[in-house]
């Protein structure tokens, strides 16, 4: 597996990684943050894996049933041919509730001959920490964990039970299934009731995909890529992950391995904005709901991520046992970034805010809840925005004056005085604008480098930053601004190699980094775009679509010279990116404000 070529489905509850071979090889169960029941990603002797398996006479073609997260891998020989259809039910039930069980269902679907596989089932429980023990019941083949912290798993079956725990031949001459789950089922599973989970399923994505509004150019991407963001967000408390995975190296034998089954605010204004253009309101509402949920009382530290179940404490782990993706350790599950400080937060913050009073009716307690957190977040940037901090890259280990922090700081103040004039609280206006021309005074003054006719990543230093490139998006230049525009140039001169592009250049915690950030090349295409350079940004955003996997998704990094795709995956800030770049790409149907706001209301 040289290029991460798996598919990725979901329910909005958890996912599974299916290889282009069709074997699955990344899940947790029952949810995003649980512990893996099969991990061969990660480790591919003992993480666990479900394989199947056929001789090499058979093609094997891998791709989703079109505008849905049913992810179909077809095997051919002559006139032997199968597929297999591989979901996680999602759809809405008669209470009009969503019925997505922690389960996943492998549909096997005889199309001609009399194909032959064999199943190697070899699922490992609790990361793969302990013995997971298999054995045949009477109704399925239970695994469970024989020492250390319980777990189990249930698979039921329409095919024989021995040949599937023995890893005997299989021949297929009509549809069947195999369904994994968490919980032990209480009806009878048959091959009926699988066919019509499927049909459910893909009638609630279809729907979904359905409402996505039509834009000029790339919708199939689009789509596609609203479809990943979709099966990463979680029902339960509307977070959004950062991604599926855990440990997938930024680079191949380094340590820049994280745990990204978390929900980072920092990205929330994008969510906002972007599902927006989609016209997924719903999604919005419910992100936006648990943003606003775990903003903190007054002088409560606010942190720059949270779990998908609002928990405030990511404590971090190293599972020393497992060998890597690739043999590249440490694999790391939790995340110790929880507890920096990162001044940026705060704009983050207040964006969000600003667009729950434009876009969303608020009821009154909660515009004076509201109201009471911008006033405080704006005391605390004023108490804070001359201070050093870890940045948005998360610097471990030193405390700067980043500038795209100083910015986000200064975005928290334009837009609490944007909602003090929505809500006619004029006197703060007043009182605000003079600290938001300081921030802005102060920026310029000391981020500004002649030398390199460019804003750099911290104040006196002569690094470039592919953040600063979000200065423009944030508002705090204008596209025509002559030093933006030199920032974006210079930025590209020195941070883009071979058409992809560095977060920075310069040394951090673990040396000097040697792979390239999908999302900084996404905002270098949209910086291009919008100063004008809209030929060059069209050519690099078709190279970049072409460095996706054969299912056109994107993980976090992508190798400057080979292209091998990089980082924990699917991410869903690539997918953000990538679809606020086609849009802009997009030479019409690109809703305005007022358009967008009536939409809304309807």
């Amino acid at each position: 597996m040289d290029n991460l070529n798996y598919g990725v489905i979901g329910n909005c509850r958890s996912v599974a990684l299916i290889s282009e071979r069709g074997s699955i090889d990344w899940c947790c169960l029952p949810d995003f943050n649980s512990s893996s029941v099969f991990a061969n990603i990660l480790d591919d002797e003992i993480g666990g894996t479900f394989e199947i398996i056929v001789d090499n006479g058979y093609t094997i073609h891998q791709k989703y049933v079109k505008n849905t997260n049913i992810l179909c891998t077809r095997y051919s020989k002559k006139n032997d041919v199968f597929e297999i259809l591989d979901f996680m039910p999602r759809y809405k039930t008669e209470t009009n509730s969503y019925y997505t069980p922690p389960d996943i269902i492998r549909y096997f679907k005889h199309i001609s001959g009399k194909p032959e596989f064999s199943v190697n089932y070899q699922p490992k429980l609790e990361y793969a920490k302990y013995e997971t023990k298999t054995v045949i019941c009477k109704q399925y083949i239970k695994s469970y964990t024989t020492s250390g912290e319980y777990d189990s798993l249930y698979l039921y079956s329409s095919f024989n039970k021995k040949d599937i725990f023995n890893t005997s031949r299989i021949i297929i001459e009509k549809d069947e299934f195999i369904l994994i789950s968490y919980n032990q089922k209480l009806l009878e599973q048959t091959i009926e009731r699988q066919y019509l989970k499927l049909q459910r399923t893909n009638v609630y994505w279809l729907n979904w995909s359905n409402e996505i509004k039509l834009f000029s150019l790339y919708q199939d991407e689009i789509i596609r890529s609203a479809l990943t963001l979709k099966i990463l967000s979680y029902d339960k408390s509307g977070a959004i992950l950062a991604a599926a995975t855990t440990s997938l190296p930024e680079t191949l034998g380094q340590e820049r391995n994280w745990d990204y089954r978390f929900c980072w605010i920092r990205d929330a204004s994008m969510v906002v904005k972007v599902v927006l253009k989609l016209g997924h309101y719903n999604m919005v509402k419910r992100f936006m709901n648990f943003i606003l949920d775990i903003i903190p009382d007054k002088n409560e530290k606010i942190q720059i991520m949270y779990g998908i179940n609002k928990e405030k404490i990511l404590p971090e782990e190293t599972l020393s046992h497992l060998k890597g993706y690739h043999n590249s350790i440490p694999v790391r599950i939790g995340n110790a970034a929880h507890i920096q400080k990162q001044n940026d937060i705060y704009g983050i913050l207040v964006d969000v805010i600003s667009q729950q009073f434009r876009y969303f009716d608020t009821s009154l307690e909660n515009s004076e809840s509201l109201w009471t957190i911008t006033r405080s977040i704006v005391e605390i940037v004023k108490e804070n925005w001359q201070k050093p901090d870890k940045g948005i890259w998360e610097i471990r280990t030193e405390e700067k004056h980043f500038t795209f922090s100083k910015v986000l700081c200064w975005v928290a103040i334009d837009r609490a005085i944007k909602i003090a004039r929505i809500i006619r609280m004029h006197d703060y206006i007043e009182k605000w604008q003079p600290l938001a021309d300081t921030i802005k005074k102060d920026i310029h003054a000391n981020a500004w480098n002649e030398e390199l006719n460019s804003f750099t990543q911290s104040y006196g230093s002569n690094d470039l930053d592919a953040a600063l490139l979000l200065m423009e998006p944030y508002g705090f230049c204008n596209a025509k601004d002559e030093k933006y525009k030199q920032t974006v140039l210079t930025i590209r001169k020195e941070l883009c190699k071979n058409g992809l592009m560095y977060r920075y250049k310069n040394k951090d915690d673990f040396g000097y980094p040697s792979s390239s950030f999908v999302i900084c090349t996404f905002w270098l295409i949209n910086s291009l775009h919008v100063i004008g350079e809209k030929d060059t940004a069209k050519k690099m955003f078709d190279d970049l679509l072409s460095y996706s996997n054969h299912l056109d998704l994107f993980s976090e990094a992508i190798d400057f010279k080979t292209k091998r795709l990089l980082g924990n995956f699917p991410q869903a800030y690539s997918h953000l990116a990538l679809i606020e770049t086609a849009i802009n790409m997009s030479k019409g149907n690109i809703p305005e404000d007022e358009k967008l706001l009536e939409a809304i209301k309807q």
